[in-house]
């Protein structure tokens, strides 16, 4: 009974044409939004063109289905594709992303808790009903059996019938293919699922590299002789921000008090808004603590080449890494580094621990300081979506705030509410660094410097998030801050022009970093780059002569 129940078995490309049709339907929404837009719309000036744009968006993922699929393994591989597109096509509806190698290696190199926040029923309703209800139309379907030749001899036909349909697309319309395609790189990274399948070959293929020696460029780093003699231990905090962009502080323009507790620090030199590496912590972190800059940069590179960190410790200075966020993406491997939330064996609850634990480690770590030492602190600072779980309740300044990880479930004004909220208690973080570094003024001479991983977008154009390919990627996701804390003792000890340093203002990104902290702490390597350093030309001796030789001689 059950076998005559069962519909006629069809062949693998019948499958793999309904599951292209399913996926092009109800899983593109924001590719079809998008290519509409890039085409400005219905022209019945160029309704030939227009017409040929699905059938050829179809003839792609058909043959994307086609070149996957073989013998026995066709079935799951179909399935596993329908699953994954509407895992993938839930983020992009739901936050505005784009998918590329870029946001899969953010995937790849999450942690739990992060992974946690992204969890909803929403989501497992909707891949459910979208990928796996139709995987089980397909692995129940009969699947006509072909031998081997029979096998290769229909995909062949196939694949040429497919390949013909497209290329006389090509040919008949070639100036408007070529126009979208040179004009609107991104549309590729919203068609699902070959925006995922390519970013996973790329991110494998990267993986599969032969390993390499780690390359050493911290050979001969020095201190300065000043630096070197100095009698007071010096230390020098680095504070890695997470999410946070610059567009959302006072001191850039903003007009809500998001950083109340900073705004009133006269020590406190604001270099505006500077441009980052990447979107995403997984390209930006580890790009900022290398020397070769963003166009340098290249996928883990950061395990492969020796980081600022390395250099420091070089030439001497202890270096720590102090953590409550996934990992240092490879720079900090090599100098000694402690796990906040496990060191101090706490349940944070759900969102994890909030950041003051970094505050409670950085004390313990400045009662123990002997000598010129660096300690960074990486921070879990805005990190979305769940922004609402960065900060205690008592920080909750505005409102009403997003209490939903689906982002785009909430206003707008909802979302900034509990961003803002999360800036304000990162300026309360700060501030309680700083208080913590004055309180040993008796002992040592501190300075901190604060730049952030990268920005976010908080609903404008319907993005959401982070991550979007840096050349399409809006500028609130690559503006970031970018602070120094000198107090007077620091700028004396180090000679440093206050006003020549504010003039670098909205002048700087994270090629700059690199160079700026070997130059704060008197450093000196072979891939130091004094025109990259911002402390360079701002110390008084430079100033003084820069200004007598505008003069001419005296």
């Amino acid at each position: 009974m059950r076998a005559r129940n069962r519909p006629a078995a069809v062949r693998g490309s019948v499958l793999n044409l309904a599951a292209a049709l399913w996926l092009l339907a109800l899983l593109n929404e924001p590719f079809w939004v998008s290519l509409w837009q890039a085409t400005g719309g219905w022209d019945a000036e160029h309704a030939a063109y227009l017409l040929t744009l699905p059938v050829f968006a179809l003839a792609w993922v058909w043959l994307t289905l086609e070149l996957l699929t073989w013998g026995r393994a066709a079935k799951p591989v179909l399935c596993t594709i329908l699953v994954l597109s509407a895992a993938v096509a839930y983020f992009m509806h739901r936050y505005g992303i784009a998918f590329d190698r870029g946001m899969l290696t953010n995937v790849m190199e999450t942690d739990v808790a992060e992974a946690r926040e992204l969890l909803s029923p929403s989501l497992a309703f909707w891949i459910v009903g979208f990928g796996v209800l139709p995987a089980l139309a397909v692995a129940w379907w009969p699947r006509l059996p072909r031998g081997l030749v029979a096998t290769v001899t229909d995909k062949v036909i196939v694949v040429s019938a497919i390949v013909f349909v497209a290329g006389m697309i090509l040919v008949f319309q070639t100036a408007a293919y070529t126009s979208l395609f040179r004009n609107h790189r991104d549309l590729r990274l919203q068609l699902v699922p070959t925006n995922y399948l390519s970013a996973a070959h790329g991110y494998v293929k990267a993986r599969l590299k032969p390993s390499q020696r780690l390359e050493v460029v911290s050979t001969g780093a020095t201190r300065t002789e000043s630096a070197a003699q100095s009698r007071r231990p010096m230390v020098f905090v680095m504070v890695v921000g997470e999410t946070m962009r610059a567009a959302n502080l006072p001191w850039n323009g903003y007009d809500r008090p998001t950083a109340p507790l900073l705004s009133k620090r006269a020590s406190l030199v604001n270099f505006g808004k500077a441009a980052s590496c990447g979107t995403a912590t997984a390209v930006s972190l580890p790009c900022m603590f290398l020397d070769v800059g963003r166009q340098g940069y290249d996928d883990g590179l950061a395990y492969r080449r020796e980081s600022l960190l390395d250099v420091l410790q070089a030439a001497g200075l202890d270096v720590w890494w102090l953590s409550n966020n996934s990992g240092c993406k490879g720079v900090c491997d090599r100098v000694q580094v402690i796990d906040v939330p496990a060191a101090a064996a706490k349940d944070c609850g759900e969102g994890g621990c909030t950041d003051e634990v970094l505050v409670e480690a950085l004390k313990a770590r400045l009662a123990n300081v002997e000598r010129d030492t660096v300690i960074v602190m990486h921070m879990k600072g805005q990190h979305g979506p769940a922004y609402y779980l960065r900060y205690p309740t008592e920080f909750e300044a505005f409102g009403p705030v997003c209490r939903d990880n689906a982002l785009n479930r909430c206003s707008v004004e909802q979302v900034v509410n509990a961003y803002d909220n999360a800036v304000r208690y990162s300026d309360f973080i700060l501030d309680q660094t700083i208080r913590e570094l004055e309180a040993r003024s008796d002992r040592l001479d501190t300075a901190m410097v604060f730049v952030s991983d990268h920005g976010e977008s908080l609903g404008e154009k319907g993005l959401f998030l982070h991550g979007m390919p840096y050349e399409f990627a809006p500028q609130v996701q690559k503006e970031v801050p970018f602070v120094a804390w000198l107090p007077a003792a620091t700028r004396v000890r180090l000679q440093l022009d206050v006003a020549c340093l504010s003039r670098r203002k909205d002048t700087l990104s994270h090629d700059n970093l690199y160079h700026s902290m070997l130059g704060l702490t008197g450093t000196r390597a072979g891939t130091y780059r004094e025109n990259l350093d911002v402390f360079a030309g701002c110390r008084a001796s430079d100033v003084n002569s820069a200004t007598r030789s505008a003069k001419g001689p005296i």
